[in-house]
């Protein structure tokens, strides 16, 4: 051990010294390739970060490359540097590929930041929701139905990305669907999984619309699936269901004209129906109640969806 240590010591203080320094001045495809380095080493976290430091270094070992080739004349040199530039390029091409693989089409992607970001939904589980309507963006001419009263299936749900759609129910306006609103949330909460049925109303497009759609099949298949999603859903169609009964809320009338509020219990003498054993002061009284509208038939299907959750959602872990 003494004489290893004295080996190394002696190694390490009497060892080679430089007897002259050089005249010359390396070329400038060296200093290049110093101040390359130098700012590739600068670069911070992230993606951009990364491309920004692989970037710099792969353009550096570049550098060292031509240096070594045609001014140093040293092999070594030449075989390390471009061992490191090609390991720079090869992860800057990991890179690339990441990144496109999280770009979403410029629909969807704005879908996300307007309705599940402020959500904080994580992108995997965005990915799923449209990975289930198959990244597809449907389309509607001016005037066309998306639905008819009576004879369209419930076996989708769809979410209007751009446009206004009009919804009717024997040829009565009802309310309007804009943007990022569901088409038909009333006709989902409405039916069981299993149980089949037909629009209620009819949903025309006023502009060209466009609007995505999943299957319910499909869709009930993720919700039993995945628990976050499902919650998440329950949250955006109880929303959606009370913004549209809201919106009819502004076609109701008391008798005195005043406006219902659907949060009052009164509303009930409107929307529901009369009780059978009324005395005749209330069978005089209910002369004066209108009889049941297509509006009241509607906004009681609308009232068997589910009240609306809190907005914020933490995911599964």
């Amino acid at each position: 051990m003494s004489s290893n240590g004295s080996a190394v010591g002696q190694l390490l203080w009497s060892g080679p010294l430089c007897v002259g320094w050089r005249r010359d001045q390396e070329g400038a495809v060296y200093h290049l390739a110093t101040c390359l380095l130098l700012l590739g080493f600068m670069g911070g976290s992230g993606v951009y970060g990364c491309f920004y430091l692989f970037g710099f270094l792969g353009t550096g070992y570049l550098c060292c490359v031509l240096w070594g080739w045609f001014d140093a004349c040293g092999l070594d040199i030449v075989l390390w540097s471009v061992l490191l530039a090609t390991a720079c390029v090869l992860q800057l091409a990991h890179l690339v590929y990441c990144l496109r693989e999280d770009t979403l089409p410029e629909e969807f992607e704005l879908l996300y930041k307007t309705l599940c970001l402020p959500l904080q939904v994580p992108l995997p589980a965005y990915k799923e929701i449209i990975r289930c309507c198959k990244e597809q963006v449907l389309t509607l001419a001016t005037e066309q139905t998306y639905a008819v009263e009576g004879e369209t299936p419930i076996d989708r749900l769809s979410l209007l990305l751009s446009g206004r759609v009009r919804v009717s129910q024997d040829g009565q306006f009802l309310h309007y669907i804009f943007p990022y609103q569901f088409m038909d949330s009333p006709e989902w909460e409405s039916l069981h999984p299993s149980a089949e049925g037909v629009f209620q109303v009819t949903l025309t497009a006023e502009t060209e619309c466009s609007y995505i759609s999943w299957p319910r099949k499909s869709l009930h298949l993720l919700l039993a699936k995945e628990r976050y999603i499902s919650r998440l859903f329950s949250a955006l169609l109880g929303y959606d269901i009370s913004e549209k009964l809201y919106a009819l809320n502004d076609k109701l009338f008391a008798k005195f004209g005043l406006r219902f509020d659907i949060r009052l219990p009164s509303l009930y003498h409107v929307l529901g129906p009369a009780a059978p054993d009324a005395g005749p002061e209330s069978q005089k009284d209910d002369k004066d109640v209108p009889s049941r509208t297509p509006l009241q038939s509607y906004s009681q299907v609308m009232s068997r969806g589910r009240a609306p959750l809190a907005p914020t959602l933490t995911p599964e872990l």
